[in-house]
Order: C-alpha cells, then sequence, then structure tokens
C-alpha cells in the first residue's frame, strides 16, 4: 500500500509520481497543516449540509496522505480505480478524498488569481521590479482537448479549427522568469486566441511594462494604444520581410520562448496535457492549482 512516509524514501520516484521534490512538498504540507482545519470548519458548517459537524464518514488517510493522491492525479492523471488501487481505496473514496482537498492545496499555493491581486497592489519600485524583472511580461494561449461534446450546439462552439479537435483555451501571462501573474477563466475552442484577450480586456499590467505576443494578436497595438506592445512583424502578402525585421522577429522569438517553456511545464501535469476527463466545471480550479504548482516551483528556484 502506497504512503507518504513510504515514498519519500525514494526521491526520484516521488519527483516522477508529483512534480515536486519532497523538501518541495514538506513545504507545501507545513502551510496545509495550519489550513486545514479552517478549510474544514468552512465546509462542515456550510450552510447546505444537513448533518453536525463531527457526524459523516471519516476519512481513511491522512492529510499527509490525500496531498499526495491529489499531487499524483495531477500530475500523472491516472484513473480512480489505479489510484485507489495504489492506495488501498475504492474509487468513490478517492474521487472524495482528492476533491475535498483540492481546495486547501489551492489555499496554500501561489495561483495565478493571488499573483493578480499581488500585481493590483504594487505600491513600490521594488515591487514592480520583483513582479515585472526587465520590466517584461509574455501572454499566450493554450488549448486543451475535451471529450466530444454530444450536443450538437456545443460540439460546435468547442471545435478547434487549428487543433482539428473539440478544445478549451486558457490565456496566461508570464514574466521574465516564467512566473504565471495571470490566468483567464476557460473558453471555447473555437474563440481565437484575440478574441480571449479581448473578451475581459488585458491583465492588470503597469505602464511602464512591455508586453510580448505573437502574431494571433493582431490588431491589439490599434486596439490598445496605450499599451507598450511588442508583436512580431507579419511577413506581408507575395513579399519577404527586410533583414532588419527578421532579426527584430528573431530577439522576440528568444525573449517569447519563457511563456513557451511555462505552458511546455504546465501540460507535464498530465491533468492539462492529456483529454481532460473532467466535468469543466472543475477546469479552472484545476488549472489554477497546476498553475501554482508551477509557480511554487519557479519561486523555489
Amino acid at each position: 500500500m502506497l504512503s507518504y512516509k513510504k515514498l519519500v524514501r525514494k526521491p526520484k520516484t516521488f519527483r516522477t509520481f508529483t512534480g515536486l521534490t519532497p523538501e518541495q512538498c514538506n513545504v507545501i504540507y507545513a502551510e496545509i497543516e495550519q489550513q486545514y482545519p479552517k478549510q474544514e470548519r468552512k465546509r462542515l458548517g456550510r450552510k447546505n449540509r444537513k448533518r453536525a459537524i463531527g457526524a459523516g464518514r471519516k476519512f481513511k488517510r491522512s492529510v499527509q496522505d490525500r496531498m499526495l493522491m491529489a499531487l499524483m492525479y495531477y500530475r500523472l492523471y491516472i484513473t480512480n480505480e489505479l489510484l485507489g488501487y495504489l492506495f488501498d481505496l475504492d474509487q468513490s473514496t478517492i474521487s472524495r478524498d482528492v476533491k475535498y482537498i483540492e481546495p486547501v492545496i489551492k489555499s496554500c499555493i501561489p495561483i495565478p488569481e493571488k499573483m493578480t491581486k499581488k500585481t493590483r497592489r504594487i505600491g513600490t519600485l521594488e515591487e514592480l521590479l520583483e513582479l515585472f524583472p526587465e520590466m517584461k511580461a509574455f501572454i499566450d494561449a493554450t488549448e486543451q482537448e475535451i471529450p466530444r461534446p454530444k450536443n450538437k450546439r456545443r460540439r460546435k462552439n468547442y471545435y478547434s479549427g487549428k487543433k482539428k479537435k473539440h478544445t478549451v483555451k486558457t490565456q496566461i501571462m508570464v514574466n521574465k522568469k516564467g512566473l504565471i501573474l495571470h490566468k483567464t477563466q476557460h473558453k471555447n475552442g473555437k474563440k481565437h486566441d484575440y478574441h480571449v484577450f479581448k473578451k475581459k480586456g488585458p491583465p492588470p499590467i503597469p505602464p511602464d511594462v512591455e508586453v510580448g505576443v505573437d502574431l494571433g494578436y493582431q490588431g491589439i497595438e490599434k486596439d490598445y494604444p496605450d499599451m507598450k506592445v511588442k508583436i512580431p512583424v507579419k511577413k506581408p502578402k507575395g513579399k519577404e520581410l527586410t533583414k532588419k525585421q527578421k532579426r527584430q522577429n528573431k530577439k522576440l522569438r528568444k525573449e517569447r520562448v519563457i511563456v513557451e517553456h511555462t505552458i511546455s511545464k504546465m501540460k507535464k501535469y498530465r491533468i492539462m496535457g492529456e483529454e481532460f476527463r473532467n466535468r469543466l466545471t472543475r477546469y479552472d480550479r484545476m488549472t489554477s492549482i497546476v498553475c501554482g504548482l508551477v509557480n511554487f516551483t519557479v519561486l523555489s528556484k
């Protein structure tokens, strides 16, 4: 039977299963230990709960083991049946344990929502340079496949012509170090990258920060003249770019690669890298947790 205490003795396997080192995981768990009682009181004291506090099924595994279950589920995206076999629990218990530990994990890691609040509260030059090193940020969108919707209208709305699959789309903003400072709620795959950007408007970005985007954001300079945007030069139809324009595009590509690397880190958590099997109502919470884990590893360096 798998447990945290057993797995932590094998650091390489632990990192493969969770995406974190045992030391990093211990830091998160120390925070979870403090937050867990508060979260449990909130869960058990909710208005729509019919049973009194203290009633109901008890958890069979420790908080530490349940944290490990959730991290393994996110990293490996194995079925609840297999996870239950590893932890000697049934499928419904695994589903329940992961669901209830998610809000606690989310409250203990630097999710994009927390980073966005920090960008809104920037008050000093030191805070500005801490969040935006070299006064630069980069924006891009990522798509993830979902099962083919049964409803005909939903099938049409979620079909991505680019991916030739049914997808959902999420946009992120990262700084020069790859820290995710902002994340949008998911949109259907039919939406263009720039449409996702315009729907909610630009993320909170200080005026002097330069924002790098790709050619999917054509029109951003015209629509947002107050933003300091850097976008590649599009090749004219039937013509070639000048050497200067090619050098400019190459320089921007080298800078923008950080957002591509960040998306790659997110997709290493297979819950974001494979077809999303859960309900879409849970998608934004799950992607926030994945982004928070990526941010945690970036800040741990």
